[in-house]
């Protein structure tokens, strides 16, 4: 990150610009770091910043843990940035601080948080309802005649993750009665080894389980490495959202049955965008053409963006997914 921050110094530098008027100053703040998914996003930010001579930085938390997003926003706020971007663990926890960088005059840009009222815009590359449909239409094929399913989720405050399940949850109850949701749902969908214990535990305790739904980019590893080990695989099924270059030998080995995603990288790249076009001053409106986006039709009392961007998982496009680093 030192090189990066360098050379875009070096860009403000050459162009004659004094120390005072250096480019604009972003910080993305996601749930976790060190996970695939949020790798990939940081690329995506360090690319499209050098790309456009700003400063920006990602900071991913140890764990998902809200507490620690809201420190490292208040971090943000201290250091005095132009701009802050954030991937909620919880909504609701992030509200006051979010405020609070607003009220300091820092623009806020949020993804997969809907919901959150203390923001300028947030950006999304699927509609909730769409993606948790096609996961569960995606299940559904799959599984032939009455049975069980299960639902993980990143956490039980993600709100977007719970978003995903309720849509899902609902297309099968009104299209597959004969599929039945063991218990309500499972917060354990950033962490493979919980995911993987919590699978476990389930198909011991239900003969009949033949499915999970898990939203979280880890919670579809952690089934499928359990659904391995039981050696069910062409038995039970997974669909849901992960990074490719992860998980496409389980996709190959029939442990995995795919599910969509969007590029996290290509997000990575919008933080960056959406937020420099903001802390110019421009304003987003019917017809803006945001790169990574598309022409958006923004939705100006939430300040939500909404776009369809989804990218199929499975067997045939998994690998070239892969090969892009995803």
């Amino acid at each position: 990150m030192t090189k990066f921050l360098a050379f875009a110094s070096a860009i403000a530098l050459s162009a004659g610009m004094t120390g005072a008027a250096l480019a604009q100053d972003i910080g993305v703040v996601v749930k976790i770091g060190g996970i695939p998914w949020f790798n990939a996003m940081e690329q995506g930010i360090q690319k499209r910043a050098a790309e456009l001579g700003v400063t920006a930085e990602m900071i991913g938390p140890t764990s998902a843990d809200p507490a620690l997003q809201v420190q490292a926003i208040e971090d943000l706020i201290a250091k005095g940035v132009d701009v802050i971007g954030v991937v909620p663990n919880d909504e609701n926890a992030l509200e006051p601080v979010l405020q609070k960088a607003r009220d300091a005059g820092i623009k806020v840009v949020v993804h997969e948080g809907p919901g959150i009222k203390n923001k300028d815009w947030d950006f999304e590359l699927a509609s909730a309802q769409g993606f948790g449909e096609a996961h569960a239409k995606l299940l559904s094929s799959k599984i032939e005649g009455p049975a069980k399913y299960a639902v993980f989720v990143g956490s039980l405050t993600v709100p977007l993750h719970n978003a995903w399940a309720d849509a899902a949850i609902a297309w099968l109850k009104e299209n597959r009665p004969d599929l039945e949701l063991v218990g309500e749902r499972y917060g354990v969908a950033e962490n493979v080894d919980d995911s993987r214990k919590t699978a476990l535990d389930l198909m011991a305790a239900n003969p009949d389980l033949k499915g999970f739904l898990a939203f979280g980019s880890q919670g579809p590893i952690g089934a499928g490495r359990a659904i391995e080990e039981r050696r069910k695989g062409g038995e039970i099924f997974v669909t849901g959202p992960f990074s490719p270059g992860q998980g496409a030998k389980m996709v190959h080995d029939g442990v995995l049955t795919g599910g969509y995603m969007w590029n996290p990288a290509q997000a990575g790249e919008v933080f960056v965008t959406v937020g420099k076009m903001l802390a110019d001053g421009e304003e987003i409106t019917a017809g803006t053409d945001i790169p990574g986006l598309g022409v958006v039709e923004p939705d100006v009392a939430t300040k939500n963006i909404i776009t369809d961007n989804l990218l199929e998982l499975n067997a045939d496009t998994v690998d070239d997914l892969a090969a892009k680093g995803l």
